[in-house]
Protein backbone atom coordinates (compact mmCIF):
# COMPACT_ATOMS: atom_id res chain seq x y z
CA UNK A 1 0.00 0.00 0.00
CA UNK A 2 1.24 3.51 -0.78
CA UNK A 3 0.53 6.08 1.92
CA UNK A 4 1.29 9.80 1.77
CA UNK A 5 1.39 11.25 5.27
CA UNK A 6 0.98 15.03 5.31
CA UNK A 7 2.44 16.72 8.39
CA UNK A 8 3.21 20.29 9.50
CA UNK A 9 6.96 20.80 9.89
CA UNK A 10 8.16 22.49 13.07
CA UNK A 11 11.87 23.08 12.46
CA UNK A 12 13.09 20.97 15.39
CA UNK A 13 13.46 23.83 17.88
CA UNK A 14 11.54 22.05 20.68
CA UNK A 15 10.31 18.59 21.70
CA UNK A 16 7.19 18.10 19.58
CA UNK A 17 5.43 14.88 20.56
CA UNK A 18 3.08 15.06 17.59
CA UNK A 19 6.00 15.44 15.20
CA UNK A 20 7.94 12.58 16.77
CA UNK A 21 4.77 10.48 16.57
CA UNK A 22 4.54 11.21 12.85
CA UNK A 23 8.15 10.28 12.10
CA UNK A 24 8.01 7.04 14.10
CA UNK A 25 4.72 6.08 12.47
CA UNK A 26 6.01 6.47 8.91
CA UNK A 27 9.11 4.43 9.78
CA UNK A 28 6.89 1.72 11.24
CA UNK A 29 4.80 1.60 8.06
CA UNK A 30 7.94 1.16 5.99
CA UNK A 31 9.19 -1.66 8.20
CA UNK A 32 5.86 -3.41 7.60
CA UNK A 33 6.57 -3.25 3.87
CA UNK A 34 4.36 -0.30 2.93
CA UNK A 35 5.48 2.50 0.62
CA UNK A 36 5.05 5.48 2.95
CA UNK A 37 6.37 9.01 2.53
CA UNK A 38 6.22 12.10 4.70
CA UNK A 39 5.08 15.26 2.96
CA UNK A 40 5.98 18.34 5.09
CA UNK A 41 4.04 21.59 5.16
CA UNK A 42 4.94 25.10 6.32
CA UNK A 43 8.45 24.38 7.67
CA UNK A 44 11.17 21.72 7.39
CA UNK A 45 10.75 18.78 9.75
CA UNK A 46 14.03 19.65 11.50
CA UNK A 47 16.74 22.29 11.37
CA UNK A 48 19.50 19.67 11.27
CA UNK A 49 19.72 18.67 7.66
CA UNK A 50 17.05 17.61 5.19
CA UNK A 51 14.79 14.96 6.77
CA UNK A 52 12.23 14.84 3.96
CA UNK A 53 11.90 11.89 1.60
CA UNK A 54 13.93 12.09 -1.57
CA UNK A 55 12.84 15.05 -3.67
CA UNK A 56 9.70 15.85 -1.68
CA UNK A 57 9.51 19.64 -1.29
CA UNK A 58 8.04 21.60 1.61
CA UNK A 59 4.49 22.58 0.59
CA UNK A 60 2.64 25.69 1.76
CA UNK A 61 5.94 27.31 2.75
CA UNK A 62 5.35 29.32 5.93
CA UNK A 63 6.80 32.57 4.55
CA UNK A 64 4.79 32.38 1.34
CA UNK A 65 1.43 31.64 2.91
CA UNK A 66 1.88 34.32 5.56
CA UNK A 67 2.73 36.98 2.97
CA UNK A 68 -0.16 35.97 0.72
CA UNK A 69 -2.56 36.07 3.64
CA UNK A 70 -1.44 39.46 4.95
CA UNK A 71 -0.60 41.30 1.71
CA UNK A 72 -2.75 40.80 -1.43
CA UNK A 73 0.15 42.01 -3.60
CA UNK A 74 2.03 38.78 -2.90
CA UNK A 75 -0.83 36.57 -4.12
CA UNK A 76 0.38 37.07 -7.68
CA UNK A 77 4.13 36.99 -7.16
CA UNK A 78 6.34 35.49 -9.91
CA UNK A 79 7.60 31.93 -9.58
CA UNK A 80 11.19 32.92 -8.82
CA UNK A 81 10.02 34.93 -5.82
CA UNK A 82 7.91 32.04 -4.49
CA UNK A 83 10.92 29.74 -4.82
CA UNK A 84 13.02 32.25 -2.88
CA UNK A 85 10.54 32.39 0.00
CA UNK A 86 10.30 28.59 -0.02
CA UNK A 87 14.08 28.12 0.12
CA UNK A 88 15.30 25.99 3.01
CA UNK A 89 17.53 28.68 4.56
CA UNK A 90 14.63 31.13 4.73
CA UNK A 91 12.22 28.51 6.12
CA UNK A 92 14.75 27.48 8.75
CA UNK A 93 15.11 31.12 9.75
CA UNK A 94 11.31 31.36 10.05
CA UNK A 95 11.27 28.26 12.27
CA UNK A 96 13.54 30.01 14.77
CA UNK A 97 11.36 33.11 14.97
CA UNK A 98 9.28 33.63 18.07
CA UNK A 99 5.60 32.90 17.89
CA UNK A 100 5.90 30.13 15.29
CA UNK A 101 3.54 27.91 17.31
CA UNK A 102 1.00 30.53 18.42
CA UNK A 103 -2.60 30.50 17.25
CA UNK A 104 -3.29 34.02 18.56
CA UNK A 105 -2.97 36.38 15.61
CA UNK A 106 -3.26 33.62 13.00
CA UNK A 107 -7.03 33.26 13.08
CA UNK A 108 -7.56 34.57 9.53
CA UNK A 109 -4.78 32.36 8.17
CA UNK A 110 -6.28 29.29 9.89
CA UNK A 111 -9.65 30.09 8.34
CA UNK A 112 -8.09 30.60 4.92
CA UNK A 113 -6.30 27.24 5.11
CA UNK A 114 -9.53 25.48 6.08
CA UNK A 115 -11.35 27.10 3.16
CA UNK A 116 -9.07 25.19 0.80
CA UNK A 117 -9.51 26.27 -2.81
CA UNK A 118 -11.60 29.25 -1.70
CA UNK A 119 -8.82 30.53 0.60
CA UNK A 120 -5.81 32.63 -0.31
CA UNK A 121 -3.58 29.56 -0.67
CA UNK A 122 -5.37 27.99 -3.65
CA UNK A 123 -2.21 28.00 -5.74
CA UNK A 124 -0.35 25.96 -3.10
CA UNK A 125 -3.23 23.47 -2.95
CA UNK A 126 -3.15 23.05 -6.75
CA UNK A 127 0.58 22.43 -6.56
CA UNK A 128 0.19 19.81 -3.83
CA UNK A 129 -2.63 18.00 -5.66
CA UNK A 130 -0.61 17.97 -8.87
CA UNK A 131 2.33 16.45 -6.97
CA UNK A 132 0.09 13.70 -5.57
CA UNK A 133 -1.54 12.94 -8.93
CA UNK A 134 1.54 12.95 -11.12
CA UNK A 135 4.41 12.11 -8.82
CA UNK A 136 3.24 9.91 -5.94
CA UNK A 137 -0.14 8.37 -6.88
CA UNK A 138 -0.97 7.10 -3.38
CA UNK A 139 -3.61 4.59 -2.28
CA UNK A 140 -4.52 6.75 0.71
CA UNK A 141 -3.65 10.24 1.97
CA UNK A 142 -3.35 10.75 5.73
CA UNK A 143 -3.43 14.17 7.45
CA UNK A 144 -1.65 14.38 10.79
CA UNK A 145 -4.24 16.80 12.21
CA UNK A 146 -7.63 18.33 11.47
CA UNK A 147 -6.31 21.83 10.79
CA UNK A 148 -5.34 20.49 7.35
CA UNK A 149 -8.91 19.54 6.40
CA UNK A 150 -9.24 22.31 3.82
CA UNK A 151 -7.25 20.14 1.39
CA UNK A 152 -9.39 17.02 1.74
CA UNK A 153 -12.15 17.73 -0.79
CA UNK A 154 -9.84 18.52 -3.69
CA UNK A 155 -7.54 15.59 -2.92
CA UNK A 156 -10.47 13.14 -2.81
CA UNK A 157 -12.00 14.48 -6.02
CA UNK A 158 -8.86 14.93 -8.14
CA UNK A 159 -6.46 12.30 -6.80
CA UNK A 160 -9.43 9.94 -6.28
CA UNK A 161 -8.16 8.36 -3.07
CA UNK A 162 -9.63 8.17 0.44
CA UNK A 163 -8.47 10.66 3.07
CA UNK A 164 -7.79 9.75 6.71
CA UNK A 165 -7.17 12.33 9.44
CA UNK A 166 -5.51 11.93 12.84
CA UNK A 167 -6.79 13.95 15.78
CA UNK A 168 -4.48 15.25 18.50
CA UNK A 169 -4.60 18.56 20.38
CA UNK A 170 -6.41 20.62 17.74
CA UNK A 171 -8.42 22.13 20.58
CA UNK A 172 -5.23 23.62 22.04
CA UNK A 173 -4.76 25.65 18.85
CA UNK A 174 -8.37 26.68 18.24
CA UNK A 175 -9.24 27.51 21.84
CA UNK A 176 -6.20 29.81 22.08
CA UNK A 177 -7.74 32.06 19.42
CA UNK A 178 -9.69 35.25 20.03
CA UNK A 179 -13.12 34.25 21.43
CA UNK A 180 -14.93 35.68 18.40
CA UNK A 181 -13.05 33.23 16.14
CA UNK A 182 -13.36 29.98 18.06
CA UNK A 183 -16.94 29.10 17.13
CA UNK A 184 -16.34 30.05 13.51
CA UNK A 185 -13.28 27.80 13.20
CA UNK A 186 -14.95 24.84 14.93
CA UNK A 187 -17.96 25.22 12.63
CA UNK A 188 -15.69 25.28 9.58
CA UNK A 189 -13.77 22.20 10.76
CA UNK A 190 -17.07 20.41 11.34
CA UNK A 191 -18.17 21.26 7.80
CA UNK A 192 -14.88 20.06 6.30
CA UNK A 193 -15.06 16.79 8.25
CA UNK A 194 -17.58 15.56 5.67
CA UNK A 195 -14.70 15.37 3.15
CA UNK A 196 -12.80 12.81 5.25
CA UNK A 197 -13.32 9.04 5.13
CA UNK A 198 -12.05 8.24 8.64
CA UNK A 199 -10.75 10.00 11.73
CA UNK A 200 -8.24 8.43 14.10
CA UNK A 201 -7.96 9.92 17.61
CA UNK A 202 -4.95 9.18 19.80
CA UNK A 203 -7.10 8.47 22.87
CA UNK A 204 -10.68 7.65 23.79
CA UNK A 205 -10.77 10.88 25.77
CA UNK A 206 -9.90 12.99 22.74
CA UNK A 207 -12.20 11.04 20.43
CA UNK A 208 -15.09 12.12 22.64
CA UNK A 209 -13.93 15.76 22.66
CA UNK A 210 -13.65 15.94 18.88
CA UNK A 211 -16.87 14.07 18.16
CA UNK A 212 -18.67 16.72 20.15
CA UNK A 213 -16.81 19.72 18.73
CA UNK A 214 -16.86 18.57 15.08
CA UNK A 215 -20.05 16.47 15.02
CA UNK A 216 -18.16 13.42 13.72
CA UNK A 217 -20.34 10.29 13.32
CA UNK A 218 -19.30 7.31 15.43
CA UNK A 219 -18.82 5.20 12.32
CA UNK A 220 -16.06 7.51 11.12
CA UNK A 221 -14.18 7.61 14.44
CA UNK A 222 -11.40 5.22 15.40
CA UNK A 223 -8.98 5.25 18.33
CA UNK A 224 -5.33 4.20 18.01
CA UNK A 225 -2.95 5.09 20.81
CA UNK A 226 0.59 6.31 20.19
CA UNK A 227 3.42 3.84 20.63
CA UNK A 228 7.18 3.44 20.54
CA UNK A 229 9.62 0.62 19.91
CA UNK A 230 10.42 -0.76 23.36
CA UNK A 231 13.87 -1.92 22.30
CA UNK A 232 14.86 1.67 21.48
CA UNK A 233 14.68 2.52 25.20
CA UNK A 234 17.02 1.18 27.86
CA UNK A 235 15.04 -0.04 30.85
CA UNK A 236 16.49 0.86 34.26
CA UNK A 237 14.90 1.09 37.68
CA UNK A 238 14.23 4.63 38.98
CA UNK A 239 17.34 6.58 39.98
CA UNK A 240 17.95 6.66 43.73
CA UNK A 241 21.34 8.26 44.31
CA UNK A 242 20.40 11.01 43.90
CA UNK A 243 16.70 11.02 43.09
CA UNK A 244 15.57 13.30 40.28
CA UNK A 245 12.28 14.63 38.93
CA UNK A 246 12.22 14.88 35.15
CA UNK A 247 10.33 17.16 32.76
CA UNK A 248 10.22 16.42 29.02
CA UNK A 249 8.20 18.76 26.82
CA UNK A 250 8.34 22.24 25.38
CA UNK A 251 9.34 24.48 28.29
CA UNK A 252 6.36 26.80 28.45
CA UNK A 253 3.60 28.01 30.73
CA UNK A 254 0.85 25.95 29.07
CA UNK A 255 2.71 22.72 29.80
CA UNK A 256 2.70 23.47 33.52
CA UNK A 257 6.43 24.02 33.93
CA UNK A 258 5.84 26.68 36.59
CA UNK A 259 3.73 24.27 38.67
CA UNK A 260 6.58 21.76 38.59
CA UNK A 261 9.19 24.38 39.52
CA UNK A 262 7.09 25.57 42.47
CA UNK A 263 6.48 21.96 43.61
CA UNK A 264 10.23 21.31 43.45
CA UNK A 265 10.92 24.41 45.57
CA UNK A 266 8.35 23.17 48.10
CA UNK A 267 9.92 19.69 48.25
CA UNK A 268 13.39 21.14 48.81
CA UNK A 269 12.24 22.55 52.16
CA UNK A 270 11.92 18.95 53.39
CA UNK A 271 15.24 17.50 54.67
CA UNK A 272 14.36 14.15 53.08
CA UNK A 273 14.82 15.75 49.66
CA UNK A 274 18.07 17.53 50.39
CA UNK A 275 19.77 15.94 47.35
CA UNK A 276 16.73 15.82 45.06
CA UNK A 277 17.33 17.18 41.54
CA UNK A 278 15.16 18.65 38.81
CA UNK A 279 16.14 17.71 35.25
CA UNK A 280 14.49 19.50 32.35
CA UNK A 281 14.62 19.05 28.59
CA UNK A 282 12.41 19.71 25.57
CA UNK A 283 13.55 23.05 24.15
CA UNK A 284 11.36 26.07 23.49
CA UNK A 285 10.34 28.74 21.01
CA UNK A 286 11.44 32.37 21.20
CA UNK A 287 8.15 33.16 22.95
CA UNK A 288 9.15 30.97 25.90
CA UNK A 289 12.49 32.58 26.74
CA UNK A 290 11.12 35.23 29.09
CA UNK A 291 8.96 32.68 30.91
CA UNK A 292 11.93 30.33 31.43
CA UNK A 293 14.08 33.15 32.79
CA UNK A 294 11.36 34.00 35.31
CA UNK A 295 11.36 30.42 36.58
CA UNK A 296 15.14 30.25 36.79
CA UNK A 297 15.26 33.48 38.81
CA UNK A 298 12.83 31.92 41.28
CA UNK A 299 15.18 28.96 41.70
CA UNK A 300 18.19 31.28 42.02
CA UNK A 301 16.52 33.24 44.82
CA UNK A 302 16.11 29.97 46.73
CA UNK A 303 19.75 28.99 45.98
CA UNK A 304 18.53 25.85 44.18
CA UNK A 305 20.11 26.20 40.74
CA UNK A 306 22.88 23.75 41.66
CA UNK A 307 20.16 21.09 41.85
CA UNK A 308 18.66 21.94 38.44
CA UNK A 309 19.85 20.70 35.05
CA UNK A 310 18.47 22.25 31.83
CA UNK A 311 19.45 19.72 29.16
CA UNK A 312 19.60 21.29 25.66
CA UNK A 313 19.87 18.03 23.71
CA UNK A 314 16.61 16.10 23.40
CA UNK A 315 17.55 13.87 20.46
CA UNK A 316 16.71 10.16 20.87
CA UNK A 317 20.26 9.22 21.87
CA UNK A 318 20.39 11.97 24.51
CA UNK A 319 16.98 11.01 25.90
CA UNK A 320 18.14 7.53 26.85
CA UNK A 321 20.74 9.07 29.16
CA UNK A 322 18.18 11.60 30.42
CA UNK A 323 15.70 8.89 31.41
CA UNK A 324 18.39 6.81 33.17
CA UNK A 325 18.99 9.74 35.52
CA UNK A 326 15.32 10.09 36.58
CA UNK A 327 13.25 8.74 39.44
CA UNK A 328 9.91 10.05 38.12
CA UNK A 329 8.66 12.21 35.26
CA UNK A 330 5.97 14.89 35.50
CA UNK A 331 4.62 17.24 32.84
CA UNK A 332 1.68 18.98 34.57
CA UNK A 333 0.00 20.39 31.45
CA UNK A 334 -2.44 23.03 32.68
CA UNK A 335 -5.50 21.70 30.84
CA UNK A 336 -4.32 18.17 30.12
CA UNK A 337 -3.80 16.95 26.57
CA UNK A 338 -4.85 14.34 24.06
CA UNK A 339 -2.01 11.91 24.81
CA UNK A 340 1.59 13.00 25.51
CA UNK A 341 4.23 10.86 23.78
CA UNK A 342 6.71 11.58 26.59
CA UNK A 343 4.57 9.38 28.85
CA UNK A 344 5.21 6.26 26.76
CA UNK A 345 8.89 7.13 26.31
CA UNK A 346 9.30 7.43 30.08
CA UNK A 347 7.41 4.18 30.74
CA UNK A 348 9.55 2.33 28.21
CA UNK A 349 12.61 3.56 30.12
CA UNK A 350 11.28 2.45 33.50
CA UNK A 351 10.40 5.94 34.74
CA UNK A 352 7.06 6.20 36.61
CA UNK A 353 4.69 9.07 35.82
CA UNK A 354 3.12 11.68 38.10
CA UNK A 355 0.41 13.42 36.09
CA UNK A 356 -2.64 15.60 36.76
CA UNK A 357 -6.08 14.00 36.50
CA UNK A 358 -6.79 15.87 33.27
CA UNK A 359 -7.19 15.11 29.57
CA UNK A 360 -6.03 11.65 28.50
CA UNK A 361 -3.56 11.27 31.39
CA UNK A 362 -5.93 9.06 33.45
CA UNK A 363 -6.57 6.88 30.40
CA UNK A 364 -2.87 6.29 29.75
CA UNK A 365 -1.90 5.80 33.40
CA UNK A 366 -4.75 3.34 33.99
CA UNK A 367 -3.84 1.41 30.84
CA UNK A 368 -0.13 1.35 31.68
CA UNK A 369 -0.32 0.95 35.47
CA UNK A 370 2.94 2.87 35.45
CA UNK A 371 2.19 6.05 37.34
CA UNK A 372 0.00 8.03 39.72
CA UNK A 373 -2.55 10.80 39.28
CA UNK A 374 -3.15 13.86 41.42
CA UNK A 375 -5.96 16.40 41.66
CA UNK A 376 -6.33 19.34 41.46
CA UNK A 377 -3.47 20.47 39.21
CA UNK A 378 -1.83 22.71 41.79
CA UNK A 379 1.64 23.10 43.22
CA UNK A 380 0.56 21.64 46.56
CA UNK A 381 -1.15 18.58 45.05
CA UNK A 382 1.80 17.83 42.79
CA UNK A 383 4.31 18.25 45.63
CA UNK A 384 2.30 15.86 47.83
CA UNK A 385 2.05 13.22 45.05
CA UNK A 386 5.78 13.47 44.30
CA UNK A 387 6.69 13.25 47.99
CA UNK A 388 4.44 10.25 48.51
CA UNK A 389 5.98 8.34 45.61
CA UNK A 390 9.63 9.33 46.06
CA UNK A 391 9.59 8.08 49.65
CA UNK A 392 8.21 4.66 48.67
CA UNK A 393 10.98 2.73 46.86
CA UNK A 394 8.94 -0.49 46.61
CA UNK A 395 6.08 1.30 44.89
CA UNK A 396 8.50 3.10 42.58
CA UNK A 397 9.99 -0.21 41.47
CA UNK A 398 6.56 -1.79 40.98
CA UNK A 399 5.37 1.11 38.79
CA UNK A 400 8.65 1.06 36.86
CA UNK A 401 8.34 -2.62 35.91
CA UNK A 402 4.60 -2.39 35.19
CA UNK A 403 5.10 0.63 32.95
CA UNK A 404 7.77 -1.07 30.86
CA UNK A 405 5.64 -4.21 30.46
CA UNK A 406 2.67 -2.13 29.31
CA UNK A 407 4.77 -0.58 26.54
CA UNK A 408 5.77 -4.06 25.37
CA UNK A 409 2.17 -5.32 25.55
CA UNK A 410 0.00 -2.30 24.71
CA UNK A 411 2.09 0.59 23.36
CA UNK A 412 4.44 -1.14 20.92
CA UNK A 413 4.18 1.03 17.79
CA UNK A 414 4.19 -2.00 15.47
CA UNK A 415 1.00 -3.36 17.03
CA UNK A 416 -0.62 0.07 16.81
CA UNK A 417 0.50 0.58 13.20
CA UNK A 418 -1.32 -2.64 12.28
CA UNK A 419 -4.50 -1.12 13.72
CA UNK A 420 -4.00 1.99 11.59
CA UNK A 421 -3.47 -0.10 8.45
CA UNK A 422 -6.79 -1.82 9.18
CA UNK A 423 -8.41 1.61 9.04
CA UNK A 424 -6.78 2.25 5.65
CA UNK A 425 -7.98 -1.09 4.31
CA UNK A 426 -11.49 -0.35 5.46
CA UNK A 427 -11.73 3.06 3.73
CA UNK A 428 -10.10 1.73 0.56
CA UNK A 429 -12.68 -1.09 0.39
Amino acid sequence: MKIVYIVPGFGGTFYCGNCLRDGAYVNSLREMGHDAITLPMYLPLTLDGDKTDGDVPVFYGAVNIYLKQQFPLFRHMPGWMENLFDSKPLLKFAARKSGSTRAHGLEELTESMLLGQKGHQGHELDRLVDFLKNHEKPDVVHFSNALLLGMAKQIREEVKVPVVCSLQDEDVWVDAMEPSWRGKIWELMSEKSHDVDAFVAVSNFFAGIMQEKMQIPSGKMHVVHIGVKPENYSFTLPASAPQAIGYLSRICEENGFEILVDAFIMLKTDPRFNQLKLKVTGGMTGDDQTFLQQQLKKLERKSLMKYVDIVPDFTPDALNGFFRSLSVLSVPVLKGEAFGLYQVEALASGVPLVQPQLGAFPEIIHASRGGVLYHPNTTESLAFALSDLLTDPFRLEHLSRAGRKSVEDEFDCRKLTKKMVEVYEKVIR
